[in-house]
């Protein structure tokens, strides 16, 4: 597989930044999972699923540069609002399951929690352990309430995890948005 150079690991101090960076990321686990910072190493997996037929749900699929510009937006959003994308892996590897948001990506309005998974990684409730796990997290940051997922009215899956996480259907905010979707909102009582 040929690496292009924005997706190279970097070295040396550039290296030592980085992992000094992604130290600041909480790292969260559940009972099989971990939720930790990305790395560059993770982005052809995260390119995978969004330059694929499984971004069906993202309103199109993505293109390699708006792919690694989602990427990026995801790790940024730690250093510039606090919360951002993980990347979810098996306790015991670092190969790239999925990933998770507590982000406010370009267009939305509010803090959302999101949750996107590979190919392999679908079906085996890995995406509700996780967003369960990290659901505390985004209302320890955005108070109760404060916290939504976007989905598309079409993703039945994710209307259902949404749904078994505690989030209330909103569609008085649905309806200040100009795109089809529906938005969850979720509050502390979804902890209980």
């Amino acid at each position: 597989m040929n690496v292009l150079p924005w997706e190279m690991p970097p070295e040396g101090a550039a290296r030592d930044t980085a992992v000094a960076v992604a130290a600041g990321v909480p790292e969260i686990t559940s009972d099989r999972l971990r939720l930790r910072a990305p790395r560059i190493e993770d982005y052809r997996a995260y390119e995978a699923v969004l330059t694929s037929a499984r971004a069906q749900y993202l309103g199109k699929k993505f293109g390699p540069e708006e792919a690694f510009a989602d990427f990026c937006q995801g790790v940024v959003g730690w250093m510039l609002r606090g919360a951002g994308m993980w990347t979810l892996c098996h306790k015991d590897s670092e190969t790239a399951l999925g990933w998770i948001f507590i982000w406010t990506e370009y267009g939305d309005y509010e803090p959302e929690l999101g949750w996107i998974l590979t190919e392999a990684a679908e079906g085996k409730g890995y995406a509700f352990e996780a967003a369960k796990a990290a659901l505390p997290h985004a209302l320890s940051l955005y108070g109760t309430g404060g916290v939504v997922s976007y989905i598309n009215p079409k993703n039945t899956r994710s209307i259902r995890l949404a749904e078994r996480l505690g989030g209330q259907r909103d569609d008085a905010a649905a309806a200040k948005l100009d795109w089809p979707v529906l938005v969850y909102r979720y509050k502390s009582e979804a902890l209980a």
